[in-house]
């Protein structure tokens, strides 16, 4: 017994002493560590780096951008077997435990102390988060030290709810996914309350190591990890036996996914970003800003659709350049895979005949081929495999084998010139051969050749009352060419600028009856370096012409003599009220044939002038940006056709394209000219703002003009150059082609008086579209397609006839008022102070009027 007692009392003063050592140990720890260990309550208030996402005008994503894919979740969002997934696989006595689990560090220390290596574990989800938010990854006595007392400083400072939700939004879990709410949507393409259960075992099963246990990287491994998951939560109650083994069953269904965007608009999205990082500078990529745009979701899909087709047909009809590529295809492999193909056609419900089998073909070669071809506005590359007399077939990927019939081969005649294409073929031999490297398109259930087109378009689309831009497309493919024709290309519009310079002989006296000679010119001017001879493009005169039918046939002498009369300095004046920069146009006559250079989008805030009844509008895309906290830092301040309610106008600062911001003013930075994008010098604060008053837009043309204007540009739809747009069979549509010299350009400018849409096609080198490339051939059928779906089960909307404006019955050869019982009478449209008399002489070189303006042009007229 004495031995014993010994015993004993030598071991519990070797305990007392060692416990004494290991308190005085921690008490000098915490008074070495403690002073210098951060304020942990700053967890209350934490902000995710989440990254920048820009949404349309109806709530969908456009874009997101960051280094970081991160989605936020308030704890009471993450569904209860998510939490035991992460419970179980992580720290099973999370809620018991005051931050540190004693087992878990004796556990850590007794295999340090039998494999003399520093090994995973030990950790609370509270140490966890510790780390995560305020220590390094490294490996060290000291860094534990700190995590342990961090770890207990929280659990004082936070709830247990509040531990676990700061940790599941921001434990990294691979693949740029950080925190669950990313994960779901990275591997799973779903928010977490859709995950199931075999999911939600996998992403909890990512913290301990998200490289190796990823089920992209390695499925194997992951299967391992996602059963220890599931079997730890079966024992420990959370899930039944049946829950268990059915979740064990589950094959594996992740995937990388993208961000979820639903609407197609990258290049909103790169003005959106270029913009955010202006004015926040790199904090744009990690505040988890919000920006909703003017787009609309159902007009910029019908954009997209529009421009793409109508660069397919332009290219398709110009004839068929041949392969991108040809590629030697080894026999054996071509062999074992007509077999493969014979053998799936045989059996069509036979999935595996594709995929799998002992007679597989390896086609890796032909992958590797695809792969340098990607997708170009959709359209997919693939390898001709096999060639029928009237069919061929080609191989898109693992799995993926289309015909191609002969209706989609027949169209490819060679491609010779632009104005020149080769015979018909007769079989698909003269088309595609095996080994080449073809693109196909999708067109009503049938797949048909096709080719990238060269060919490049923009459409743009407008709220003529407020500027609000709801579609724009800049290009066939943004990811192929980010050059923005939309707002960056410097154009020739043509003939779709004459209706500004026909707005401005209104206003100086012209009526839409005035006659106006339609005869051969000779200019003799300096400017234009010799002699101008212009002439009309079908080549043929038409004597005395009214204007309305200048206009409508689009006869180039008329608008010249027009410009003329009205004088070019004049002109230029009025056609700012348009939006134009004088200084920018020609100074001389050929301003009345669009010779000046505009974009597209210059163009259509041109053309909304005469959609809202005559007021001056600026384009704008970035209508508010929303802090992630929900407040609003900006409101876009546009002016706004609000007649006849408008509030009195009150001065605002400029903003994104010309509009004014009711956030911290700032100089513009020119996009396109005359269309300003607004951005800070130095970064913007962070300010909540209020949502501005309505500000009127400036009237800038009278009423009546706007009417009259709008009149004639109906008539082109029905009776001129836009007579394909009846189509839509609207009566409610006006619009103006523009074509350039040799088919450079193509146009069509149109509208209703709820939506502005101008269309333009060209190629980005300024080479010829073609012969008979016209505006209404090349751009038209783009405006229509788009309008017929943008206005589809849209009432009418035209401009009323203004108080001022009266319609008469004219002679249609001189323009004046009708006798009565005159057979070929038609109705025209005057200000009532300009009617034409039945006796009014008849005048052939200008205006009923004095003309205001003054040409300040030497020439001279033969």
């Amino acid at each position: 017994m004495r031995v014993l007692s010994k015993l004993l009392r030598a071991f519990l003063a070797v305990f007392a002493g060692l416990f004494s050592l290991g308190a005085l140990f921690a008490v000098a720890a915490y008074l070495y560590f403690a002073p210098n260990l951060p304020d942990v309550t700053a967890l209350r208030d934490v902000q995710f780096q989440v990254p920048l996402k820009i949404y349309s005008a109806d709530g969908e994503l456009m874009a997101e951008y960051g280094e970081k894919r991160r989605d936020p979740l308030h704890f009471d969002q993450v569904p209860p077997q998510l939490v035991h997934a992460f419970l179980a696989a992580e720290d099973a006595r999370f809620y018991e435990h005051p931050g540190v689990s004693i087992r878990g560090l004796l556990r850590a220390t007794y295999e340090l102390i039998r494999t003399g290596r520093k090994v995973q574990g030990g950790s609370t989800i509270t140490m966890q988060l510790a780390r995560n938010f305020f220590l390094s990854d490294r490996k060290t006595y000291t860094r534990k030290i700190r995590e342990l007392m961090l770890a207990l400083k929280i659990e004082k400072a936070l709830t247990k709810d509040q531990i676990l939700e700061l940790y599941l939004n921001k434990i990294y879990l691979g693949n740029r996914a950080y925190g669950i709410g990313a994960a779901a949507h990275v591997y799973y393409g779903k928010s977490v309350k859709d995950l199931t259960l075999a999911q939600m075992a996998m992403i909890a099963g990512l913290p301990k190591a998200p490289s190796a246990y990823n089920p992209l990287a390695d499925p194997r491994r992951a299967l391992e990890r996602r059963k220890y998951v599931l079997t730890r939560m079966h024992d420990l109650g959370y899930i039944s036996d049946a829950q268990f083994q059915s979740a064990l069953q589950q094959p594996i269904t992740a995937s990388l996914h993208a961000a979820n965007v639903q609407v197609h608009a990258p290049y909103v999205a790169e003005m959106v970003r270029a913009e955010m990082v202006q004015r926040y500078g790199d904090r744009a990529y990690t505040d988890g800003f919000k920006v909703y745009t003017t787009i609309r979701a159902k007009d910029q899909a019908a954009a997209n659709r529009a421009l793409h087709d109508d660069l397919v047909a332009y290219t398709e009809r110009h004839g068929y350049r041949g392969p991108e590529a040809r590629i030697k295809l080894d026999p054996v492999t071509l062999k074992a895979f007509r077999i493969s193909m014979t053998a799936a056609a045989k059996d069509k419900t036979d999935k595996a005949s594709k995929t799998k089998g002992s007679g597989r073909p390896d086609v890796g070669a032909w992958d590797e081929v695809l792969q340098k071809h990607p997708p170009v506005g959709g359209l997919e590359s693939g390898v001709v495999v096999d060639v029928g007399d009237k069919s061929a077939q080609v191989y898109l990927g693992p799995g993926q084998v289309v015909t191609l019939d002969w209706k989609g081969l027949s169209w490819a005649r060679p491609f010779i010139n632009r104005n020149l294409i080769g015979n018909p073929p007769t079989r698909a031999s003269d088309v595609v051969k095996p080994g080449d490297v073809v693109r196909v398109r999708e067109d009503g259930g049938q797949w048909q050749l096709t080719q990238v087109p060269k060919v490049q378009g923009a459409l743009v689309s407008l709220d003529p009352d407020s500027g609000a831009i709801v579609a724009m497309v800049g290009g066939f493919d943004y990811y192929a060419s980010k050059f923005n024709r939309v707002t960056q290309a410097m154009r020739q519009p043509g003939s779709s600028f004459k209706p500004f310079i026909y707005s401005a002989a209104l206003h100086d006296g012209f009526t839409p009856a005035t006659l106006v000679n339609d005869a051969p010119v000779v200019i003799k001017d300096s400017a234009l370096e010799g002699v101008w001879r212009p002439e009309n493009y079908e080549r043929r005169f038409n004597g005395p012409t009214r204007l309305r039918i200048g206009l409508v046939e689009s006869l180039n002498l008329v608008s010249i003599r027009v410009l003329q009369t009205i004088g070019i300095n004049y002109a230029l004046k009025y056609v700012s009220r348009f939006g134009f920069d004088p200084a920018r146009l020609p100074h001389n006559l050929t301003l009345a044939l669009g010779s000046a250079s505009v974009t597209p989008l210059e163009m259509a805030t041109g053309y909304a002038v005469f959609a809202n009844g005559g007021y001056r509008v600026k384009p704008y895309y970035l209508d508010r940006i929303v802090a992630e906290d929900g407040s609003v830092l900006y409101y876009a301040d546009h002016p706004t056709v609000c007649e006849p309610n408008c509030p009195k106008p009150a001065p605002a600062a400029s903003d994104a394209m010309g509009t004014s911001a009711t956030a911290a003013p700032a100089p513009a930075t020119t996009v396109a000219p005359s269309t300003s994008l607004a951005v800070p010098t130095s970064v913007t604060p962070l300010v909540a703002v209020k949502p501005p008053p309505v500000r009127p837009a400036e009237r800038v043309i009278t009423a009546g003009n706007a009417y009259q204007m709008t009149s004639m540009l109906k008539d082109v739809i029905r009776h001129g150059t836009g007579r394909a747009a009846l189509s839509l069979h609207r009566s409610d549509l006006a619009g103006k082609t523009g074509t350039t010299n040799e088919q450079v350009d193509a146009w069509f400018s149109g509208f209703d008086s709820r939506l502005v849409t101008t269309a333009w096609v060209g190629f980005d080198d300024n080479k010829p579209l073609g012969h008979a490339e016209t505006g209404a051939r090349a751009a038209l059928p783009m405006w229509i397609k788009y309008m017929g779906a943008a206005l589809k089960g849209a009432p009418e909307s035209t401009m009323p006839q203004p108080p001022g404006i009266v319609t008469v019955k004219i002679d249609p050869k001189t323009g004046l008022l009708a006798r009565p019982g005159e057979a070929d009478a038609v109705f025209e449209t005057f200000r009532q102070d300009r009617v034409p008399r039945a006796d009014t002489p008849r005048n052939t070189a200008g205006t009923e009027a004095t003309p205001q303006g003054n040409s300040g042009l030497t020439q001279q007229l033969y």
